[in-house]
């Protein structure tokens, strides 16, 4: 099956300082992704991997499929990253005191088709300590489900294909 993906939908990266945001229609490599927030004053990464699972509502899902308005994801994905790390940052109102709790992030969705078990979206965040790691993980995911350009297409087992439909991606 060959699947004509939109022209909006392509691969797209920026490199902020907080981090890195990926879209991308390869398979996502997650040790590299979590070896790319490495530091040396980070105590802790945490990375959540979310992954095609095999049902949905009591369904057989087969794949999904993803596209996005890559141009304007990538801008909204970066935003988050900025975001979160704006919230972890204890300056004191003094920049040069700065103490970051969020050191570096990183966030890779896939586009097109991902098949069941693999890899969707992988993050992760390098912190001093393991609290505010697991926060800003979480933060980050939830706000790039619900903000970020992005949507998916479920198919099912026994269901014509072209009655699967597109939604947000903010869904399970």
């Amino acid at each position: 099956m060959t699947t004509q993906w939109p022209s909006q939908s392509i691969y797209a990266r920026v490199d902020i300082a907080e981090g890195t945001c990926v879209l991308t229609y390869d398979k996502l490599n997650v040790g590299q992704i979590i070896e790319s927030v490495g530091d040396h004053r980070a105590g802790a990464t945490a990375v959540f991997i979310g992954t095609t699972r095999n049902s949905f509502k009591g369904k057989v899902v087969t794949r999904l499929d993803y596209q996005a308005y890559s141009k304007l994801a990538i801008k909204t994905m970066a935003d988050i990253v900025r975001t979160v790390h704006g919230t972890y940052t204890r300056s004191d109102h003094h920049p040069e005191n700065s103490n970051p709790s969020v050191i570096r992030s990183a966030v890779h969705h896939r586009l097109g088709t991902v098949a069941v078990g693999e890899p969707s979206i992988v993050i992760a965040v390098s912190s001093p300590h393991r609290k505010e790691a697991f926060i800003a993980c979480e933060a980050i995911l939830e706000e790039v489900k619900l903000k970020a350009q992005i949507w998916k297409r479920e198919f099912y087992e026994g269901e014509r294909e072209e009655d699967a439909e597109w939604k947000a991606n903010a869904s399970g």
